[in-house]
């Protein structure tokens, strides 16, 4: 087994053995400047959790070979920053540098139909990297920070970190083979080597990056999941008050009464005379309370009518 870094070496002398963990090392907030500091030492004085960045640097520093890793002590805030910083770096600063570079070291002219091919071809990759990690972004990431802060599980659940990451870090190596097959190269190409060269790089930056993801990421949300469904357990088998967690859709005022008049045992078409309302729609007022509370029988949202303080025990129906 490949030897583990561990928190009292020097950040100098992990740097040292591999260049790719500058990377990490920039990605997690940790800057240049660190001197003799060892590990936990430099993460302290910059915010970062130990037991995080070094999970990630042992991971990578072994290949990232794509296996599960062991998240017991994994920070999920941490590794969010992480993986966001991450985004920032390819979109907003080496896909762009790597435009820049192709278009000076390829032949634009109206002559050379292959460039303009290429061209394209980086552009439309370029646009489906930023459609998945906006993805990340807007859907998964936001659904992470909800749990961090004790929400619930959506309805998709962990369904919702299905990654797709096979085409993200694929079509570079498409990208690559296109310039060494087919494209005109002139004598000596020194530019047009160095972009092959950058792009040899990127595809392996962003596999490895997939790869944190699916085998560091998507295990420590699922503990996170785990513990967060563990803790609303207890809570309701405790009748502790507790808040609506975020995440949760609120009830509205009518589907609240609703949940009362279930709570007292009332059939459908006795809370539709009750509320004046018609069979139908406390039927989909119903529908909709399921959906929203992931609660589909009668004997459930009783207890959560209780548990939430919307009737007493005295006026359940049991």
């Amino acid at each position: 087994m490949a030897v583990q870094y561990k928190p009292t070496d020097k950040l100098s002398f992990v740097i040292a053995n591999d260049y790719r963990l500058l990377q990490v090392m920039s990605r997690f907030g940790i800057s240049f400047g660190f001197g003799e500091k060892t590990i936990q030492d430099v993460c302290r004085q910059c915010g970062v959790d130990t037991d995080t960045f070094l999970t990630v640097i042992n991971y990578v520093k072994d290949g990232a070979e794509d296996r599960l890793q062991k998240v017991e002590h994994v920070s999920v805030k941490s590794l969010l920053g992480y993986l966001r910083k991450t985004h920032v770096y390819f979109l907003e600063y080496q896909l762009p540098t790597m435009r820049r570079h192709l278009l000076s070291s390829i032949d634009c002219s109206v002559k050379n139909e292959i460039a303009f091919i290429v061209l394209k071809f980086f552009d439309e990759y370029v646009d489906e990297v930023r459609k998945h990690m906006e993805y990340e972004e807007n859907k998964v990431f936001t659904y992470v920070e909800k749990l961090l802060e004790g929400g619930a599980m959506s309805i998709e659940g962990m369904h919702t970190l299905s990654y797709h990451h096979e085409s993200v870090d694929g079509k570079l190596n498409e990208l690559k083979n296109l310039f060494m097959q087919y494209y005109p190269q002139k004598e000596n190409n020194n530019e047009l080597n160095s972009v092959v060269i950058d792009i040899y790089q990127t595809a392996e930056d962003l596999s490895i990056h997939c790869l944190v993801e699916d085998n560091i990421f998507i295990p420590a949300v699922k503990k996170l999941e785990h513990l967060n469904r563990q803790r609303r357990a207890v809570d309701e088998i405790s009748g502790n008050e507790t808040e609506p967690m975020a995440g949760d859709e609120q009830l509205s005022e009518r589907e609240k009464e609703i949940v009362i008049c279930v709570a007292k045992g009332m059939a459908n078409k006795e809370i539709a005379e009750a509320l004046c309302l018609s069979v139908n729609t406390v039927t989909t007022h119903r529908r909709n309370i399921a959906r929203k509370l992931q609660i589909h029988s009668s004997a459930g949202i009783t207890i959560y009518a209780i548990v939430n303080k919307l009737v007493t025990l005295d006026e359940v129906n049991v």
